[in-house]
């Protein structure tokens, strides 16, 4: 498992998985148990106001949208408790911040004891909100496609070249940093890089605008896409970019480390795995409500793939059905390639290479020792 990178509030792995610290879940999967998953990826809503060039969500669309109210989402989360769900990510497939159920679902989660972490774009995500929440979080990733205002406007939202929208994000990023050292709060706060090959210009920038926000961490990854290339990825030319993307780790200071996510770099679009082990430890919801074992699979062509949606029936029953393991043991088995039949490295990707070699005897999951990283409830 990738070395965990050494930051002010502790060891932060952005670039392997955790599955080590939940061995318990390991152990009951293999003896063939009906696991709850560890974390769960989803988001409050579908809507959202950017037009990101490297967007994976614009080709999730299932058709079907069904209003997520703050009944919904509570139900949801008092599911999760019970079934020893131990985060969530507020991310997918839609801007969770513009829920009116955001709020209140990250307060019950933390009286429930569920960790909750949160991407956003930030532009609506305004110092009321700030305040409300920040203390609840465990981390904020904030989604910011460049580092200069007009390069973000055109990979952010494909809009004219003026710098409103970037300025109010990093005027929000800012107060949260702010009141993160006020209040010495332990959440911890990261800005993301999506890169596209073509965006190779904007690594320097957005790293030193890391620097510059003073945040904990300035993460670059891959871009995902899909089986038939939608977005017209070209794996090989991540290569070229090698040599900036180490530029960029080495301005890294004590509060702020750039880190790029090098195994799914350079994994390029093909996985090791043919079997789809990681949905049961790390399930995926969109923001209309669908239950499906991976976000790859939210569109409506893979409808054979939804389980249900927990706006019409609650989640614990969704997961105790058959429908549920059926699709499962579907994605574990000789039916299923993830090489061919799913779209680039999901978000599962690190959590199914760790399983498949586990199987495989290649690399057993040990118990692990000494102390956890942080987020380590996060997979």
């Amino acid at each position: 498992m990738t070395a965990a990178v050494a930051t002010r509030e502790g060891g932060l792995i952005l670039d392997s998985h955790k599955l080590s610290h939940h061995y318990d879940r390991v152990a009951a999967w293999e003896a063939g148990e009906r696991i709850a998953p560890v974390s769960v990826d989803m988001a409050l809503t579908r809507a959202c106001g950017a037009m990101c060039s490297f967007c994976y969500a614009m080709m999730q669309e299932s058709q079907v949208r069904s209003p997520v109210t703050t009944s919904h989402a509570l139900n949801l989360l008092d599911d999760f408790a019970a079934m020893g769900v131990r985060s969530v990510s507020l991310v997918s497939d839609g801007e969770s911040t513009l829920s009116k159920t955001y709020v209140p679902f990250i307060r019950h989660a933390a009286e429930l004891g569920v960790d909750v972490g949160n991407a956003t774009n930030a532009w609506e995500w305004g110092p009321e909100k700030i305040e409300q929440v920040l203390p609840h979080l465990t981390w904020v990733r904030f989604t910011v496609g460049a580092g200069r205002p007009e390069s973000y406007a055109r990979i952010m939202y494909k809009g004219p070249e003026h710098t409103a929208v970037f300025e109010r994000a990093i005027e929000h990023i800012r107060y949260a940093v702010d009141l993160k050292r006020r209040n010495k709060l332990k959440v911890t706060l990261g800005i993301q890089m999506v890169l596209m090959p073509e965006f190779g210009e904007e690594i320097l920038p957005f790293a030193q605008l890391g620097v510059d926000l003073g945040v904990d961490y300035a993460v670059i990854k891959h871009c995902s896409d899909d089986e038939q290339h939608s977005l017209g990825i070209d794996y090989g030319k991540y290569e070229a970019l090698y040599d900036v993307l180490r530029q960029a780790e080495r301005l890294s200071t004590e509060q702020t480390k750039v880190v790029v996510k090098w195994s799914k770099i350079q994994d390029g679009d093909k996985p090791s795995y043919q079997r789809f082990y990681g949905p049961p430890f790390l399930l995926q919801i969109s923001g209309s409500g669908l239950v499906a074992p991976s976000g790859m699979f939210f569109n409506a062509r893979y409808s054979k793939l939804h389980i249900g949606n927990f706006t019409e029936e609650r989640f614990m029953d969704i997961w105790k059905s058959e429908r549920y393991w059926r699709a499962m043991n579907y994605l574990a088995s000789p039916a299923f390639d993830a090489q061919t039949m799913m779209g680039t490295l999901p978000i599962q990707h690190y959590v199914s290479v760790a399983l498949d070699n586990h199987v495989k005897g290649i690399e057993r999951i040990r118990p692990a020792a000494g102390e956890p990283p942080l987020h380590v409830n996060f997979l």
